[in-house]
Parts: C-alpha cells; sequence; structure tokens
C-alpha cells in the first residue's frame, strides 16, 4: 500500500503542475514576420518536387511526437482542398550525402543533407493533422516558387524571388509516430499537397523573437533551405543565394512528450501490476 500511496502523490503532483495530456514544445522558431513565403509540396502530375528546410537543435535524445507549421494557402481554397501532409528530417550536410559535392550550388556548408533520414505522411498513415485558418488575408513581401535554379561557373542561383504574395495564413498541428532524435543539429521539412494551387511555408524572425525559443548556448541558427527536383541532390538558401534577402527562418515549432505524462502512463502500469499482485 505504501507503493500505491507514493503513486498517488505522482499523480496529484503531476496534475497540479501540467494537464497530463499536454506536451513540452522543444523546438520554436516563433510567429510568421510576412517578409518570405516558400513553396514546399511532394511531386503531383504536372508538378514537381519543391522542399523547404529549415534547422533545429536538441541537446538530448528527445521523441519528437508532433508540432506545427504555418504558411499559405491561397485566396479562394478550402481546407478540404489538402491532400495531403509530409514531415521529414534531414542531417547537416555531409551526412546522408556524396562528399564532395558536385559543386552545381555556390555551396554546401551548413545544407540539409542530399537525403533525408526519416519521414512521416498521411500517405502511410503515421500522420495525422489538424489545419487551422489564422488570419484569412495575409501578404508576405516576396516568394519563391518556380525561380530555384542555378547556372554558370561558379554557380550563380539569383531570381529574386516572385515577388508579394496574398493567401489565407494557416497553421498546421500535426501528430506522429515518434521519431527518436539523438542529441544533433537537424533540419525539418514539412510538405502539403493541394488539389488547387501550392503551399507556401511562411518565414520567421531570425533571430528568433519570442514567442519563439532561442537556439540553444553554442549552437548556430542556420538560415531557410531549399531545392526542386532540378536541383536534387543539392539545395540553395533563399536569402543569400536566391533573393539577396534575409537570411531567414521558417514557422515551426516540434514538441516531445511532457515529462508528466510519461509518469504517468508509468505509474498506471505500475499500478495495475501491484493490484493484480493484491489479488
Amino acid at each position: 500500500m505504501p507503493r500505491l500511496r507514493t503513486l498517488a502523490y505522482i499523480f496529484v503532483l503531476c496534475i497540479l503542475a501540467l494537464p497530463a495530456y499536454a506536451d513540452d514544445i522543444v523546438v520554436n522558431t516563433g510567429s510568421p514576420d510576412g517578409l518570405m513565403a516558400t513553396a514546399s509540396r511532394p511531386s503531383s502530375p504536372g508538378k514537381m518536387e519543391i522542399e523547404t528546410g529549415d534547422d533545429f537543435v536538441l541537446t538530448q535524445t528527445t521523441n519528437i511526437v508532433g508540432g506545427t507549421f504555418t504558411g499559405l494557402l491561397p485566396l479562394g481554397v478550402s481546407l478540404s482542398d489538402i491532400t495531403g501532409v509530409t514531415v521529414e528530417f534531414y542531417h547537416v550536410f555531409p551526412v546522408d550525402s556524396t562528399n564532395p559535392p558536385n559543386n552545381l550550388v555556390p555551396t554546401r556548408v551548413n545544407s540539409p543533407s542530399d537525403m533525408e533520414f526519416a519521414d512521416r505522411s498521411t500517405t502511410s498513415s503515421n500522420l495525422s493533422f489538424t489545419a487551422t485558418v489564422l488570419n484569412s488575408n495575409f501578404t508576405a513581401a516576396n516568394s519563391v516558387v518556380n525561380g530555384i535554379a542555378c547556372s554558370g561557373s561558379p554557380p550563380n542561383c539569383f531570381t529574386g524571388g516572385e515577388g508579394p504574395v496574398t493567401g489565407q495564413e494557416v497553421q498546421f498541428s500535426f501528430l506522429i509516430d515518434a521519431e527518436t532524435l539523438p542529441a544533433d543539429h537537424y533540419f525539418f521539412v514539412p510538405q502539403v499537397e493541394l488539389s488547387a494551387g501550392d503551399f507556401l511555408w511562411l518565414s520567421a524572425p531570425k533571430p528568433i523573437a519570442p514567442p519563439g525559443i532561442p537556439f540553444p548556448p553554442g549552437a548556430t541558427d542556420l538560415q531557410t533551405w531549399i531545392r526542386n527536383s532540378d536541383l536534387d541532390p543539392n539545395w540553395v538558401r533563399v536569402g543569400t543565394d536566391v533573393t539577396h534577402q534575409g537570411p531567414f527562418n521558417a514557422s515551426f515549432s516540434l514538441v516531445a512528450p511532457e515529462p508528466c505524462t510519461l509518469l504517468l502512463t508509468g505509474a498506471g502500469l505500475i499500478a495495475l501490476i501491484l493490484k493484480r499482485r493484491a489479488t
């Protein structure tokens, strides 16, 4: 019985501290700043794949179970026109990459790696999501969709972007089968498929500002990178290479199970075992 009393204390303390269903935000780059919007979509008939990635740092092994990202849907498109969502995780080059690179882009230093090491998607049924309209009319000062290309030697990737874009500011909240990530530096890449138009991921302040969470001391907050199928396996910097603006972050957060959630789950299992032994 003393053990059951201890478990009861744990339960009460957790309930008083935070709701048992809460998750711990481990990464948050902050809210959109209205400066940049970049396409990020899977391939579909008539459209090549585009990936936009932004980085994050973990200081300890972490189980990522979900998060959010915020972007634009075209005006006139409804949430029912969202046909799929994918999130990918990349290491930082040169992990998972051909090294040395092929020198077809200005640099691969601090870029995402050639290929992802993990992904979750609605197609594979290991990701679920909800989408919420935050603002029915939101404008970003510049955008990058089709202007992703490099030419010449040394490579020149400047296109300037495609100018201002207005759409619906939508936040995607997603849950995934847990991805256990050791302490390291990573890139996060969300993609949204629409039945009409393109999803554009919105930029966030760089350096990170509240409600964002600053990078850990000693870690460098890298900028947003982008590529399409023609550029693959290479990536280019949205700010430094494509638009000569920025550099930019992108608006997203990642969450891990809140400690009390784990304690309560374990406590419940132990209590069940003790009860069975008592009977």
